[in-house]
């Protein structure tokens, strides 16, 4: 599979570890990971920055963030401050991040942005996610002015729910890249 595109992964909080599908499609496509400087007590401002210096790397028209859990977050901050119009987003598996089941030691990633994004994208939820409900997602999506897939229950479509490869989401970003 090839994309025309430079596509920039984004993980949640903790970071994908080796076997996660984002750390894959890495190895397998040839796609590069925003890196962050804590990964595991993250503040928000420290995120965009990474993203927005990573995006001016690149043709901002021809970037593509594929972000999951907080990152889904984070680049709505992103897009919020900088309101850089790249080729897309796709966005798995947003965490709420002002619900209680979020786990505490983040900084500054609430209230979640609901403002339209500046990009085309596509937000992939799941009716049994841990970290955000149906209801939010949708409206995560809503006010993002983005698509809204639910693949059903798949918990937190990462490693632990049973999402290696993920080949489903790989057809899902080829959506973006055309």
């Amino acid at each position: 599979m090839h994309f025309q595109f430079t596509i920039l992964t984004i993980p949640g909080l903790g970071g994908s570890g080796p076997q996660h599908w984002q750390s894959i499609w890495e190895r397998e496509y040839n796609f590069t990971r925003v890196e962050q400087k804590d990964w595991d007590t993250p503040v928000c401002s420290d995120w965009i920055e990474n993203i927005n210096n990573e995006v001016k790397k690149h043709e901002p028209a021809n970037v593509i963030l594929v972000g999951h859990s907080l990152a889904c977050i984070t680049i709505a901050y992103w897009a919020q401050k900088y309101k850089v119009a790249i080729k897309g987003a796709l966005l798995v598996a947003p965490s709420d991040t002002e619900a209680d089941t979020y786990p505490p030691g983040t900084t500054g990633f609430t209230p979640v942005p609901l403002i339209k994004l500046p990009f085309k994208s596509i937000v992939i939820s799941s009716s049994n996610d841990y970290y955000v409900t149906t209801e939010r997602a949708e409206l995560f999506a809503g006010s993002w002015g983005s698509e809204l897939i639910n693949v059903g229950n798949a918990g937190h479509i990462n490693v632990a729910s049973g999402f290696g490869e993920w080949n489903e989401g790989l057809e899902m970003l080829k959506q973006l890249d055309n």
